[in-house]
């Protein structure tokens, strides 16, 4: 699963990763957390530039909107979007990018959780895969509710954990992006694990493990 993530990229790096027309106002995030407001990059309508949103972070399904019993999901399984209905409807139509520039895994040693912080080796900013959804009334104060797409791990996550994100190579965002494209066959060949060669793995002190805990200690190396 993926469920903590920091972007700390400043904002003209990012509207320039991005092709954003606006600069985004952005503060360094260390331990971005589910609930939270996260930035997300949308195209609304088709053919529009890519624009910076703020989405909280759990979907609810459009027909599971009543305010006890919500599920908010933060994570959904690529290899079931098509046939899942929580998620079915926006794998077709609602998708996005969710900037970040590492994100964090735990393996479990020994009845203790180890953490890890993956990043690329030359510290650019990537793109997560997302499916939102418009917000229920109980969501005020952001422009909808969104998901993280996961998948099998790569190789240097292999021994971590049996899940990571979907990251998107910049030559797919667009596809991925497109309101109008709707074709299963064009989009499941996007939900793969990413190359592990741009990244690194740096194992992490417990700061992460509280998501009140927002400050860089989260993202600090462990001494070897």
């Amino acid at each position: 699963m993926c469920g903590r993530f920091t972007l700390t990229t400043p904002a003209e790096a990012l509207a320039e990763a991005f092709g954003l027309d606006e600069l985004p106002e952005v503060a360094p995030r260390f331990n971005i957390a589910p609930t939270q407001p996260v930035a997300a990059v949308r195209r609304i309508p088709a053919g529009a530039p890519r624009s910076l949103s703020w989405l909280r972070w759990g979907l609810v399904p459009g027909w599971s909107r009543e305010p006890r019993g919500r599920t908010q999901l933060i994570n959904a399984r690529a290899e079931s979007l098509s046939e899942k209905p929580a998620f079915r409807d926006a794998f077709e139509r609602r998708r996005c990018l969710i900037p970040a520039d590492g994100f964090y895994e735990w393996r479990h040693v020994n009845g203790t959780k180890e953490a890890f912080l993956v990043r690329r080796t030359d510290g650019s900013p990537f793109a997560l895969a997302g499916l939102w959804e418009p917000p229920a009334e109980r969501d005020p104060g952001v422009e909808g509710i969104f998901t993280i797409v996961t998948t099998d791990p790569n190789e240097l996550l292999r021994d971590i954990h049996d899940r990571m994100p979907v990251i998107l190579e910049p030559e797919e965002w667009n596809r991925w992006l497109d309101p109008e494209l709707r074709k299963v066959s064009v989009l499941r060949p996007l939900l793969r694990p990413c190359r592990p060669e741009p990244f690194n793995l740096t194992r992490v002190g417990p700061a992460v493990n509280n998501a009140a805990n927002e400050t860089a200690d989260c993202a600090q190396p462990l001494p070897n």
